[in-house]
Order: structure tokens, then C-alpha cells, then sequence
């Protein structure tokens, strides 16, 4: 069955989603969720939400998709726990592996697989099938040809409509490092909403250059269910209920194959209740013309008309008939220049009011439409449930429905006076004590003449429903995942870098510029192990062209940025090396990794004291070099490709002065990819007993910078702006 999955940030629009339509609802818990600022839900509302949207037949996933920390990792099951006894359907989850742990222990809990875990590749979905997922969450990335080969191997869910991450998903580092807040513990500050410029001829100007417009996949959802995917997901915890409403009805009428009037109107009012950018249909259908919403960041509505100024009165000409409490949003050349409330209607049309001085032929956007709202917000869904009552003098009662049935305390007494009616059981059954049910009665079998108190008869109704909606799953007790360390030390040097002329280390990970070129000889021919960078988001053609450089190069194995690359490496028999990308921050997570993998790379969000206990045998943590941030999966210049001057770096400002160095690189299929790096270089001497990675990708005197890896002073040398990363205060 086709599932329609909608966001449900509080009780209000869980509500909203389920009266809509929606098939499924996610939501957050109020600890482990990586939207930390949505309101979320607590014990008393997530039962309460879950017994209300399985009576209507529909499903609850609760998101607990942070990244969990060492010291968190027993609160966290223990919570997990919690959360499935109470009834949720399946559980969201990030870290794969410690996925992997929870599930062996507890194999009757459901899994999915966040898209924070970046699954965009068969080897990726295999990857979490092994560890026990049932569902992958599609990294929002992955191109249409990739998903097909990947619904073969797991279930699939895919995001259709809502805002869209810049960073490739699960990679971002960019709140982490500017803001001290990191996104994938939920506490996202949207660096990327920000004004940014470049140092190209045409985007020096500042701009969102960062900003990505809404998805809205729209009626391309018919290649989504031709490619096997199963669940589309409405991007939305942080939004009000009238958007979710109105996103939940617009899908329903596309999977249910409404007119072509009732879509329409439909899209209209879902552009209404939020749109960023007009819409983009995002990468699985490659880049197109309006994913980049440079010009406008927020909310920017539906244009109903443009301004005439007349008498120095703002009036616009339009069909639409505003109200009280409608808001407009006003663009000039694609720029919002400001806002404008409705003043009264006039004519063909109406008069806005507005702080801003307006021109003629300045756009003219509704971006609060009051009536739509309340429109949206009108649907009412209830389960059904046929009853079946059998009242017999002086046998037991007994009520049956909804596959519940429960008998009375006692034999029910002959009346003295006025006996039973069905008209009062009706009456009484008919109340379903604030759940969303329609009753209809099967069969009212009333034999003799009855008494039977009234409260003992809303004792049995109360009794009856309370039972419907108790959950029958066999609730587990925790026990402890036990997890221990090997303390053994590691000296060894691996640095990652794209050239290795001069560079003496113990492990040389090659980034390549280009992947249509040869691996350079200074790479191949070098006395080090020698490991391939595996990115993030790769495609099926990148890992064609790994293959030819195996087959004809001596590697040792793979680089993991995600993984799929653990997968890949076994197919080569490569060993592997597991990288920052995949967020170790657990002894569980790097007791489960597979035994193919030789050396790992602990999160580049772990403080000081975090990373020495975790350190074992072969774990390296990255001790100074370059920031990787963001990996942009798309062209930041909008594919102007005749008018680009292909530089190797780029410098992306912001509004405060810092230089983000931008790396561009070419993929198997010739299109260009970036890396945003952090304004200012790691320095440190890394953690004791652990090996130190040094990423040099832009380091031009990568020697020195080796030679200086264990002195502080020599390293502030090298790098003219610098830190100390989380070393010492940590991430939130």
C-alpha cells in the first residue's frame, strides 16, 4: 500500500495530518529528536496521539535520529524502549550500527533508517538491510536511477514535498562549527539561510546563496511509485498546521487521481500556506532552474496580481477576494522588498496597505490567505468500529467490536420498575469518551426485563474502549548493551589530500579532482597504505570508476564517508577505513562496525575528554588540516556552466567577513561537486594513545604541515586562521 507520510510537530498538526488523509505520521519525542525545536511530544501526548491515529487507521514513526553520544547511550534505549512499548509502529534512527545493536537485542522493534544515514546507493541500502533495518529514509539527494535499483533491496521512503537540506543529508557541520550548535543533534542554526557572496563575475553580490528552494515533487510522484518507492514523505515538524493539512491534500488528491480542477486548486492552496522559492522537484530529477532560491529566503506565497499606484493607493487587479487577516508579501525584480496587509476591496480588485514605498508592477504575493486556512483545517477523520451488545437478564453482558469484547463484573438484575431500552444502550455506546470513532451496531441482542446502573453501564462502555485501545504488543525489559574498548594505542599518521608529492605518512587517503583521471603516480607509487576517498553521496557511475582504479592499482581499501562504502570495500575485498562522515561517537556503534573495517575516524564533534574514551585500537581522530562542513551535491552557480571560469576553490563570504573556502571537484558523469570548508583550520596534537588524521585536501605545504602535526605553535604557522574545533568546549 502507498503511504502518504506527514509531519506532526505537536498534537495540533498530527490532527491536521490524520484528518487530511495522511496514511502515517512522524513525530519527535522530547528527547533524541533531530528537530530539538519543534514542541514534540511527551509520554502522556505520544500515547494519547498513538491510540487516536491507529483508530483511524493510520500509522505513528517516532523520530529519534540524533546522534547519540557515549555518555547518553543507556538513556537512549532505555527511551527507545519506552517509546515502542507505548505502541509507535517503527522508530526512526540515524546511527546504523547502533541500530544494528538494538535490533539483535530486541528483534521485534521496527527500524528505519533516518536519511541522515545518507542511503543513496544499493550498497548503501544493502548495508542497512544487514543491520536490521525494514525501511531505508532516501538521502534527498539520490538520483531517480539510483532509487530503483535500491527499492529491489529494501523498502523505500522518499521526501516529496518540503525544505530542502543544502549539505548532503547527515553531513552538515556548518552549525557545528559556526554556531556551536549541530544539526545532527537537532539543534540546527541554519547557516545556510544566511547572506553569503562569491568571488565569481555575477555572484559577488550578496545573496542566499546557501538557500535551497522548497521540493514540491507534484505530479512527478507517478516516477517515484513507477521506481517502487512505498512511503512520500512531507517535509514539515516545524510547520503550522494549516501547511500540513494542505500538503497532506494535496498528495491525496494526486495518489487518488482527483480532476484536474481539484489539483489545481489543491497546489494553490498548499502554495498558500508555505513556498520557498516557488518550488524545485529537487535532485532525484536533476538540477533544475528554480532549485536555487537566491533572491528570497522565506515564505513567499502565491501571486495574485501586481501593484498599480493610483492617487498614491496601492491597488491591485485580481480575481481574488481577500479578508481581515490576510498578508501579502511584495517582490520587486524577484526580491522581497516588503509586506502589505489587506485594506479593503475596490473594484476588479483590492487596496494593500504597506510600510514599504511600492511601484507599479511590483509583485504581489498572499502569503496568509485566512480563508484557506480555515478551509484545510475543516476535515474530521474517525475510525469506524460495528458494535455488537448482548444484554440478557440474568447472564453477564457482554460488548464485542474493533476485534475487543469484554463482559460485566456481574449478572445483570431484573428491573423493578422501568427496564433497559436500546434507545439508552445505544446512547451510552454511541459515546466514545473523546475518541475519533463512528459507531455502528452489528447486532443489540436485549433479552427480558433489565437493570443495570448507570454508572455501572459507563463503567462498561468505559471499560470497553479503554481495552480497544490498549496496546496487546508484549512490552521489553532493558538490558544493558554492554560495550568495551580495546585500549590498545595507535601512532600511525593518516592524512587525506588530493596530491601526495613529497608526503611521507603511515596512510595516504586519495581525494580525487577529477574521476574520469588516472589515480596519480605519487599516490600509487608511495610507501604508505593506500585508501580511496569514498564521499558521502556517490552514484552508481562513481563507483564504476573506483573499480577500474582497483582493478588496475594497488589499493588496501576504502575511505568511508558513508555506508555504502563498507559494502563496496567488501565487494573488492578491500579493507576499510571508517571515516568522520559516519559520526562515531559510541562504543556500541564502533563495537558493531564489520570486521573488514581496519581503522576508524571518530567524530569531528567530539570534545577532548569524549574522545579518549573512545579510544582503541586503530581509532584516529582528526587532529589538525582543513574543516570539511557541507558537501554540495549540486552547482551552487545554477549550472551556468558556458560563463564559469572553473576554479579549483572558490571563496564563499559571509555577511561578518569569513572566507569559506569552496572546493570543486567532477564526478563520474562530468558534473561538477563542491566542498564548503571551514573559514578557519584545525589545529591540535590530537588525542593520547589514538592516531592522528590530518586533512590536507587544501593545504598547499602538506610536509610541514605532517612535520608540525605534534607542535601547536608550528601548526599557527601554517594556518593563518585557525581553531581548536570542539576539542575543548564541545558541541551542543
Amino acid at each position: 500500500m502507498l503511504e502518504i507520510l506527514a509531519p506532526a510537530g505537536n498534537v495540533e498538526c498530527a490532527k491536521a495530518a490524520i484528518n487530511s488523509g495522511a496514511n502515517a505520521i512522524y513525530l519527535g519525542y522530547s528527547a533524541f529528536s533531530a528537530r530539538q525545536s519543534a514542541e514534540n511530544f511527551n509520554l502522556d501526548s505520544l500515547s494519547e496521539m498513538i491510540k487516536n491515529a491507529h483508530l483511524c487507521g493510520v500509522c505513528v514513526y517516532v523520530a529519534m535520529n540524533t546522534v547519540v553520544k557515549e555518555a547518553e547511550t543507556d538513556e537512549f534505549i532505555r527511551t527507545l524502549l519506552t517509546v515502542w512499548n507505548t505502541g509507535a509502529d517503527a522508530i526512526i534512527l540515524q546511527d546504523a550500527l547502533l541500530g544494528k545493536a538494538i535490533k539483535e537485542k530486541y528483534p521485534q522493534i521496527v527500524l528505519h533508517l533516518s536519511t541522515q544515514a545518507g542511503v543513496c546507493t544499493e550498497n548503501g541500502a544493502r548495508f542497512a538491510k544487514e543491520c536490521g533495518f525494514s525501511r531505508v529514509i532516501l538521502a534527498r539527494e539520490t538520483p531517480l536511477s539510483e532509487i530503483e535499483k535500491i527499492t529491489k533491496i529494501i523498502e523505500t521512503e522518499a521526501f516529496v514535498q518540503g525544505a530542502l537540506c543544502t549539505c548532503f543529508s547527515g553531513q552538515c557541520y556548518f552549525s557545528s562549527f559556526a554556531g556551536g550548535n549541530s544539526g545532527n543533534r537537532g539543534r540546527c542554526k541554519q547557516p545556510c539561510r544566511k547572506l553569503y557572496s562569491y568571488d565569481r563575475n555575477g555572484f559577488e553580490e550578496k545573496a542566499y546563496a546557501l538557500s535551497l528552494s522548497d521540493l514540491s515533487v507534484g505530479e512527478k510522484i507517478e516516477k517515484y511509485m513507477a521506481a517502487g518507492v512505498v512511503s512520500f514523505k512531507i517535509e514539515g515538524r516545524m510547520r503550522r498546521a494549516e501547511y500540513v493539512a494542505a500538503a497532506v491534500r494535496y498528495y491525496r488528491a494526486l495518489l487518488d487521481k482527483a480532476s484536474e480542477r481539484d489539483k489545481a486548486g489543491a497546489l494553490s492552496d498548499l502554495k498558500r500556506a508555505y513556498n520557498r522559492g516557488n518550488y524545485t522537484n529537487g535532485l532525484a530529477f536533476g538540477q533544475d532552474k528554480r532549485f536555487l532560491s537566491t533572491a528570497v529566503q522565506g515564505h513567499i506565497g502565491e501571486k495574485v496580481g501586481v501593484v498599480k499606484v493610483i492617487s498614491g493607493s496601492y491597488f491591485v487587479e485580481s480575481a481574488f477576494r481577500p479578508r481581515a487577516g490576510d498578508a501579502f508579501k511584495i517582490l520587486r525584480e524577484g526580491k522581497e522588498i516588503g509586506g502589505a496587509t489587506f485594506l479593503k476591496a475596490q473594484g476588479r480588485g483590492f487596496l494593500l496597505s504597506s510600510k514599504t514605498r511600492l511601484k507599479n508592477g511590483d509583485g504581489v504575493f498572499i502569503t496568509t490567505d485566512t480563508a484557506v486556512n480555515a478551509r484545510v483545517l475543516q476535515a474530521e477523520k474517525c475510525g469506524e468500529i460495528s458494535l455488537t451488545l448482548r444484554f440478557h437478564e440474568n447472564e453477564l453482558a457482554y460488548v464485542s467490536g474493533g476485534g475487543s469484547e469484554i463482559v460485566s463484573e456481574e449478572v445483570l438484575q431484573t428491573a423493578q420498575s422501568r427496564p433497559l431500552t436500546q434507545t439508552e444502550l445505544k446512547a451510552c455506546f454511541e459515546k466514545t469518551d473523546g475518541l475519533p470513532l463512528r459507531v455502528r451496531f452489528e447486532e443489540i441482542d436485549l433479552k427480558g426485563n433489565i437493570f443495570i446502573a448507570k454508572s455501572q453501564l459507563n463503567a462498561l462502555r468505559r471499560a470497553f474502549y479503554e481495552k480497544l485501545t490498549k496496546s496487546v504488543r508484549e512490552p521489553y525489559a532493558y538490558e544493558e548493551i554492554k560495550t568495551h574498548l580495546s585500549k590498545s594505542e595507535n601512532h600511525k599518521t593518516a592524512v587525506i589530500a588530493t596530491d601526495f608529492s613529497g608526503v611521507e605518512t603511515d596512510i595516504a587517503i586519495y581525494k580525487a579532482n577529477d574521476y574520469n583521471a588516472p589515480l596519480p603516480q605519487n599516490f600509487t607509487q608511495g610507501n604508505f597504505e593506500k585508501y580511496l576517498y569514498y564521499p558521502p553521496f556517490v552514484t552508481s557511475e562513481d563507483e564504476e570508476k573506483f573499480s577500474a582504479w582497483i582493478k588496475e592499482n594497488p589499493i588496501d581499501g576504502i575511505y568511508a564517508e558513508n555506508y555504502g562504502a563498507i559494502e563496496f570495500a567488501k565487494t573488492h575485498k578491500l579493507k576499510v577505513f571508517a571515516g568522520t562522515g559516519l559520526n562515531l561517537v559510541s562504543g556500541t556503534a564502533i563495537l558493531n562496525l564489520p570486521e573488514t573495517v581496519q581503522y576508524y575516524a571518530l567524530s569531528k564533534e567530539l570534545n577532548e575528554r569524549e574522545l579518549g574514551g573512545l579510544i582503541g585500537e586503530n581509532a584516529f581522530a582528526l587532529s589538525s588540516g582543513n574543516i570539511k562542513l557541507m558537501d554540495l551535491c549540486y552547482c551552487p552557480f545554477g549550472k551556468t556552466c558556458a560563463s564559469c571560469d572553473q576554479k579549483a576553490v572558490y571563496a564563499l563570504t559571509d555577511e561578518n567577513g569569513r572566507i569559506f573556502p569552496v572546493r570543486r571537484y567532477r564526478a563520474a558523469n562530468g558534473n561538477c561537486r563542491f566542498e564548503v570548508y571551514n573559514c578557519a583550520d584545525l589545529i591540535s596534537v590530537g588525542i593520547k594513545g589514538g592516531g592522528k588524521l590530518l586533512d590536507l585536501t587544501l593545504t598547499q605545504n602538506k610536509r610541514a604541515a605532517i612535520e608540525a602535526k605534534e607542535n601547536v605553535e608550528e601548526q599557527k604557522k601554517i594556518y593563518q586562521s585557525h581553531t581548536s574545533g570542539h576539542y575543548k568546549r564541545g558541541v551542543l
